[in-house]
């Protein structure tokens, strides 16, 4: 069996995230504790802002701006080294939190900082598109389309 080298190791607090993305949904983290409410991404435990552990998940909308990028002409970790040169960027999604990502679907010098972005999800095949609810997916973002 070949070893799936981009995606992490699944455990039970963060399997409610990779069913979500194989679905093709994006989920974060929302601080519930009241007078905070903050939004965030990585998923954690417990809200990095106030440190408390009422949080829970959210779908989050999938649109992004760009926030920072850069062109990656040289990795030699797999599987990353097949895919360059790739972008790989921080977007600010529309809930607030920044998250690292992969931009696909466009050529690095059309690249602006604050374009907007829509998620998509690469399956652990590296296919983009259908989703499927037993295949692994990353979420990506592509530029917005009209």
């Amino acid at each position: 069996m070949q070893q799936r080298f981009d995606l992490p190791d699944i455990d039970a607090f963060t399997a409610p995230y990779w069913q979500a993305a194989a679905e093709g949904r994006l989920l974060l983290r929302r601080c519930r504790a009241q007078g905070c409410g903050v939004a965030h991404h990585y998923p954690r435990e417990f809200c990095p802002r106030c440190w408390s552990e009422d949080v829970g998940w959210e779908e989050a909308s999938g649109h992004a701006t760009l926030y920072t990028w850069s062109v990656v002409h040289r990795n030699d970790l797999p599987p990353f080294g097949a895919r360059v040169p790739y972008v790989a960027a921080v977007v600010e999604l529309a809930e607030g939190p920044r998250m690292m990502t992969e931009i696909t679907d466009c050529p690095p010098e059309a690249l602006r900082v604050g374009m907007e972005l829509r998620v998509a999800f690469r399956r652990a095949d590296g296919a983009e598109g259908e989703e499927s609810a037993h295949e692994p997916a990353v979420p990506v973002f592509r530029p917005a389309r009209s």
